[in-house]
């Protein structure tokens, strides 16, 4: 059955967008999403959380197919428990990377995620897991980082805010690396030219779908190349103005369901967000110029 909307692709963030802040999901979300899935969308989540990260929200969702994970480094199945694409970030890329934000802004403290669907987190002293419930493995030297192949570096500074590094970031080793912002005291280096947009791009083509029928939801700034390609990028009242500014529309908080507000709009044909919502200035000027990545 075809959706009875333009958009037969929700592509969702998790952190700061579905999920509370408790990495919960409301009764309201999942009855809005299981209302659109029913009507002949497809749900896709797209997240900066490496797949194991990932595998036991999916399983909460229901959800037994493909999600972007790795801020689109990976595309993994869930229903097979595999990978079925991934891109690593070779370590001396990540080193050299390093060794410049450094020489810049001081130390600064890292974490990586290791490649693969049993990855894990590794931390070394100094960094601090901005959300509590991701598990974490601290290693006693940075070397100890690159014992296994990674799919990208987390990074934190003593004293500068995060738009601070991650400008700084940008400038410095923008030429070896993506360099995204995540979530509050999330920094990260990814391999070149992988980002949101590739990954939902090429799960969009497995799908066989495209971006023109695709609607977006996100909070951060490493959500900006999703909402690029995306026909129409929808931000939570929560996000970054980065996001915001670039943004078709903007719905409520995570906290308050702002993703069932536009859902329940769009497949039910009700407009509660009316009074709760508002578009961007983006929204007149965009048209049907949608990204070129993957169609």
């Amino acid at each position: 059955m075809a959706a009875p909307t333009a958009y037969s692709l929700i592509a969702t963030d998790l952190d700061g967008t579905l999920l509370r802040g408790d990495d919960t999901l409301s009764d309201r979300s999942r009855t809005a999403l299981a209302m659109a899935v029913g009507r002949g969308a497809r749900h896709l989540v797209v997240t900066g959380r490496p797949a194991p990260r990932v595998r036991p929200l999916l399983d909460e969702l229901g959800s037994r197919g493909l999600a972007v994970c790795g801020q689109g480094a990976q595309l993994y199945d869930a229903g097979a428990d595999r990978m079925v694409w991934s891109v690593t970030l070779e370590r001396e890329l990540a080193e050299v990377a390093l060794g410049k934000i450094e020489a810049e802004v001081g130390e600064v403290y890292a974490a990586v995620d290791q490649d693969g669907v049993d990855g894990l987190t590794l931390i070394e002293q100094g960094y601090e897991v901005p959300h509590p419930t991701l598990p974490a493995v601290r290693v006693l030297r940075r070397d100890d980082l690159w014992t296994r192949p990674i799919s990208k570096v987390l990074l934190r500074h003593p004293l500068l805010t995060d738009d601070e590094l991650a400008s700084v970031a940008r400038a410095v080793a923008g030429s070896l690396v993506t360099v995204t912002m995540s979530g509050p005291g999330t920094v990260e280096l990814q391999p070149c030219g992988v980002t949101k947009a590739t990954g939902l791009a090429l799960a969009a083509r497995r799908l066989g779908l495209t971006s023109a029928q695709t609607v977006a939801f996100g909070d951060m700034p490493n959500d900006i190349p999703m909402f690029d390609w995306a026909a129409r990028g929808v931000a939570m009242a929560n996000a970054h103005p980065e996001l915001k500014s670039v943004a078709d529309e903007v719905t409520l908080s995570n906290e308050d369901d702002g993703i069932a507000v536009v859902l329940e709009r769009m497949f039910r044909g009700d407009r509660p967000e009316r009074r709760t919502a508002h578009l961007t200035g983006r929204q007149a000027g965009r048209g049907g110029g949608y990204g070129a990545v993957g169609q």
